[in-house]
């Protein structure tokens, strides 16, 4: 639930105000008197041209080879087909449209960004899949209720995905442009689905690897969900198919889904999870800290998630418009109500399934057998409540990565930060900056070493808008502060479930190129179910490429007729979610959340901050 993949959102580039646009022109002004507004490198300039053999390691990435939606079959129904590679779009918006020289080119950071892979317990009574279907196609409320991820076909296989995009990942013979081998790998939050602690235990395990994963929870030895053989609602998807009913469920009869007989018992099946080959970092996201990524997980929730009832189905007489609305403002009764009161079914109770607090979630990525112990958060984490953190990929390389936590533990699924964060990231940018901007658009000389800066975050600077709680900060005011430190290169974060890339640009006038890249990427929960690889290049000539190369995971483009294997399950996985009947519509007009041809695999052009 909690929309996050739902909305195409608002796409402009954020802006300085008027009095900072006003105090920039001043600061241009006087850069143009020395011939230069930023520190560029001339010397490099001038080096003579390499020619380096780029893409050195497509194989494994998008530049290779595609996965597509095949043509309609019956009812509609999809396969996932194979096309070409894509090779990088070269962009220079922030270059006013301008291309990279000539210039000697050298790779200084690759890394892995898995995100929003939703691990979920599809058994737990804490979820609410009887929602789902006030989204589907014909609901006359469907336009206006955020409902539309509280179920999915193929949500009993999240982990087995996840699986398959470690392999893909480990796969990789290095970064598939520059060849340069991966850093490390960052998971962009949304890691859990609910919250819960078994969920977030698959996470660590699958990351960390070298472990038996049993994706499964109360009774070992049957299904306890929903669309299993007791189960006769026919708004769910049911894989063994419905003989009991005498008619097919909505799946089959209306969108042509198949009969996957055993699909229950496969999918709970204990695996050994490979696990990274790089370190692996986290982020904080809505999921990972509230209830269905929404509401707090406080008292009764908390004691329905461990217990014996799970409801199925709305109660009687609900007021949607009432529930909507108290919801939206992160009330916990409304999902107490949807958790206690309709029609419900017995379950086996599992403490397991307990939801954990911010601080506990935060703790449980040091009970680990990767690296780095902890996975970015730390003990000041743990003493202060906080999962914002800093690290260096290499003590003598040019990247400070800053991964902010921007989820607003007061409920809905919108982010923002807060001010103590905002006073943090400011401090994390001038100690990494000799010179930046100040508030009023006037070049200030600091005492930071220069480094190039990413961003990781779980929400976009577009989904940050949430505003419960106190003096909370939103996603514009954060772009505009990074805007003026011209050490911030790239944003890296999730949340969508689509991907886009968006630059976000000073004014003209105050220096042409300037501005940083946000790359968005889409989830692993659903179509298209891909990672990307992002490799920071400086190109001798006072700019900076940042290649974005998605990738898929590593099941194969077909499933067997029984799938059993963690691939056989997560092909199976990925072509159910093509055929999610309320993301048709868009699947078929924009290929879903793979978004733009712009937004896929890119090479993204940016001045160059200082010498590199």
């Amino acid at each position: 639930m909690g929309n996050d993949e739902s909305q195409d959102h608002d796409r402009s580039t954020a802006g300085l105000s008027r009095r900072q646009l006003l105090g920039l022109g001043v600061a241009a002004a006087g850069a143009a008197a020395t011939g230069s507004l930023l520190n560029t490198d001339s010397a490099a300039a001038s080096a003579p041209a390499a020619t380096p053999t780029w893409p050195a390691n497509p194989a494994g990435s998008t530049l290779a080879r595609t996965l597509q939606h095949g043509p309609p079959g019956v009812l509609g129904y999809r396969k996932v087909v194979a096309g070409p590679g894509e090779p990088s779009l070269v962009r220079g918006d922030l270059l006013g449209g301008a291309t990279r020289g000539p210039g000697s080119r050298t790779p200084l950071l690759t890394l892995g960004q898995l995100t929003d892979m939703h691990l979920i317990d599809a058994q737990s009574p804490a979820r609410v899949e009887f929602l789902d279907r006030l989204n589907d196609p014909g609901s006359p409320l469907a336009a206006q209720l955020p409902f539309q991820s509280a179920y999915r076909p193929q949500e009993m296989l999240t982990a087995h995905v996840a699986e398959a995009m470690v392999q893909a990942l480990n796969a990789l013979a290095g970064g598939p442009v520059t060849g340069r081998p991966l850093d490390f790998a960052i998971s962009t939050g949304d890691n859990a689905d609910n919250t819960q602690r078994n969920e977030l235990r698959w996470h660590i395990d699958l990351l960390d690897g070298h472990q038996p994963i049993r994706p499964d929870s109360g009774n070992y030895g049957k299904w306890e969900g929903i669309g299993g053989k007791d189960d006769y609602d026919t708004s769910y998807y049911h894989p063994d198919g419905t003989p009991f009913l005498g008619q097919p469920d909505q799946a089959r009869a209306t969108y042509g889904f198949p009969v996957v007989p055993g699909l229950h018992d496969a999918c709970r099946a204990p695996f050994q999870a490979t696990g990274l080959t790089v370190p692996w970092y986290t982020v904080f996201g809505n999921h990972d800290g509230l209830a269905q990524g929404t509401v707090p997980s406080l008292g009764v929730i908390g004691l329905i998630a461990t217990g014996a009832l799970k409801v199925t189905g709305l109660p009687l007489g609900l007021d949607l418009a009432g529930l909507l609305a108290q919801l939206g403002s992160g009330n916990t009764a409304a999902l107490e109500l949807l958790l206690t009161a309709g029609p419900a079914k017995l379950v086996t109770a599992d403490q397991n399934r307990r939801m954990l607090t911010h601080q506990q979630t935060v703790a449980e990525h040091f009970n680990t057998t990767g690296a780095p112990i902890g996975h970015g958060y730390t003990q000041h984490n743990l003493d202060t409540d906080t999962a914002y953190y800093s690290f260096d990929p290499s003590a003598s390389g040019p990247v400070h990565c800053i991964s902010l936590d921007t989820c607003d533990t007061y409920g809905y699924d919108t982010g923002s930060i807060d001010q103590a964060q905002l006073t943090w990231l400011t401090n994390e940018l001038q100690a990494n900056s000799s010179r930046y901007l100040d508030a009023s658009g006037n070049w200030v000389t600091g005492t930071g070493q220069d480094k190039l800066i990413a961003i990781f975050s779980h929400h976009t600077v577009a989904t940050m808008t949430n505003v419960i709680g106190v003096n909370r900060v939103t996603g514009p005011t954060v772009a505009n502060l990074l805007l003026q430190y011209p050490n911030v290169v790239v944003w890296v974060n999730g949340h969508t479930h689509r991907n886009t890339v968006t630059p976000h640009s000073r004014p003209a006038g105050v220096a042409v190129g300037g501005g940083f890249w946000e790359v968005n990427t889409a989830a692993h929960i659903d179509w298209p179910q891909q990672a990307r690889v992002v490799e920071i290049v400086t190109n001798g000539d006072g700019t900076l490429s940042i290649f974005g190369t998605l990738i898929d995971h590593a099941a194969p483009q077909s499933w067997p007729a029984a799938p059993t294997t963690p691939l056989a399950l997560a092909a199976l996985s990925r072509e159910l979610g093509i055929n999610d009947w309320q993301r048709d519509a868009e699947t078929a007009s924009v290929d879903g959340k793979r978004g733009a041809r712009g937004d896929r695999n890119v090479e993204l052009l940016v001045r160059a901050p200082f010498p590199v």
